[in-house]
């Protein structure tokens, strides 16, 4: 049977690459569908076990009150997740928005929270208060990897800095792990409200922490004070493993409802998991106090939601083996990537580096090229709201802004990394891999 490529017309050198990459990655990809099918039937037994029914995808109106298929969709989110309470609502706007959800809900003024993977994704940065739009000098400080408070200079929007809730971070070891004894010296000294962990690589040339390493800092730091809190971003990181951090002991987590976990078919949306009174705090800063989480309408998307997170284990496969395929293709090529095509991942993210802002265009030309929607579309840079660089975004989705479904982008800065991710089909996934390739070629920078 011909290869699908061949009827694209990929140059002949290309499709004998693809073949021989095909190949290599072969077991992989048997390990990632066999987490998939248990994940499947995970949350399978959820919808089952609250008797999902069709009258759970029916419109509320109003305030919302005893709405049973919101109930339902966060019963069923609590349960898949291994939490106690849930809070899913297409008016979270985005991961962003749940994580700040979180951070406002349980910090008061005078508590400290602590980054213990280092500074997170930029978009948190102005939550938190370590910068501003035009003032990157703090960030820099931030950065040196010495224990200490920081002295924010965000202000006049609601920052946690401007309630007076400190912040400090801890970065991760050389080789991309947990600096546990560090966090164990400042969790005791300091006894922090929060400890914040970054599952997923983000803007950063590292590795994404495995549930097992989120585990055993859990262990290690609820030893010394078993009310810390331990929070998690656990964007890009769902189903990737047969156990999410809230499965291990995390207190509360949060993510994207159109990135994994709602598979493509999520219009909208964040979920927050977690233990109950810490999902109930979250609550009562996503609406107000007194009310929480006992009003709020879903807009009648409680069935894409629900049918998202069904598909989204299998969908998160054909992401995942399309980052494996990516990242062997380019080492092939001779980049360096980052996690390398064989090692253990916890995050559908694969970074390249491509050492030129050409390149990087050229690579996100290549993907928006491969889209179903907008293909016609040239990606540029710009200026991205709460991002401190131009950022480039190639992503034709049906979905906008869906980072489960194909796409790339990358903050047009040294040393010009593009971060790869998506794919409802492994198919789409590899062919934007090979898009991107042949992009660089068009326009002479590979």
């Amino acid at each position: 049977m011909p290869h699908y490529l061949e009827l694209l017309g990929i140059p002949e050198d290309v499709l004998t690459l693809v073949q021989d990459v095909e190949q290599d990655i072969t077991a992989l990809n048997a390990d990632i569908d066999a987490k998939a099918s248990y994940n499947q039937i995970k949350i399978l037994k959820g919808m089952q076990e609250h008797r999902l029914s069709d009258m759970h995808f029916a419109w509320n109106t109003g305030y919302g009150y005893d709405d049973p298929g919101r109930e339902t969709v966060e019963k069923i989110y609590a349960t898949v997740f291994d939490a106690e309470a849930a809070l899913v609502r297409p008016l979270i706007v985005n991961g962003t928005h749940a994580l700040a959800l979180c951070l406002q809900g349980t910090l008061r003024p005078g508590d400290l929270m602590i980054s213990v993977t280092g500074k997170p994704y930029d978009t948190l940065d102005q939550v938190i208060g370590i910068t501003t739009k035009n003032d990157s000098t703090v960030v820099k400080a931030a950065g040196a990897g010495s224990f200490a408070d920081r002295q924010p200079s965000a202000r006049g929007q609601g920052s946690l800095s401007e309630y007076g809730i400190r912040y400090a971070q801890i970065d991760l070891l050389e080789d991309g792990s947990l600096d546990l004894e560090r966090i164990a010296t400042c969790v005791s000294a300091e006894r922090p409200r929060m400890i914040y962990l970054q599952r997923s690589s983000g803007y950063s040339w590292r590795r994404s922490l495995t549930v097992p390493e989120i585990a055993g800092m859990i262990r290690h730091i609820k030893a010394i004070d078993p009310d810390v809190i331990v929070m998690v971003d656990n964007c890009y990181g769902e189903f990737i493993d047969t156990q999410e951090p809230t499965s291990v002991g995390a207190d509360l987590m949060a993510g994207s409802l159109i990135k994994n976990p709602g598979g493509g078919l999520a219009l909208s949306g964040g979920y927050i998991v977690g233990r109950k009174d810490l999902v109930e705090l979250v609550s009562y800063r996503m609406t107000t106090p007194g009310i929480g989480g006992e009003c709020g309408l879903t807009f009648g998307q409680n069935r894409t939601i629900l049918q998202g997170l069904f598909m989204a284990p299998n969908v998160v496969a054909s992401a995942l083996k399309g980052a494996v395929f990516c990242a062997r293709l380019y080492e092939r090529l001779g980049f360096d990537v980052n996690p390398k095509w064989d090692a253990n991942r916890s995050d559908i993210i694969q970074a390249v580096r491509l050492s030129s802002a050409d390149r990087v265009i050229s690579f996100c030309r290549g993907i928006q090229s491969a889209a179903p929607v907008d293909a016609h579309v040239v990606p540029l840079p710009w200026a991205m709201p709460g991002y401190t660089s131009d950022v480039i975004m190639a992503a034709g989705a049906f979905v906008q802004g869906s980072s489960i479904e194909l796409s790339a982008d990358a903050p047009i800065r040294e040393p010009f990394d593009v971060f790869f991710q998506g794919g409802l089909t492994f198919a789409h996934s590899q062919y934007g891999a090979v898009r991107s390739l042949l992009a660089m070629r068009e326009d002479g920078v590979l």
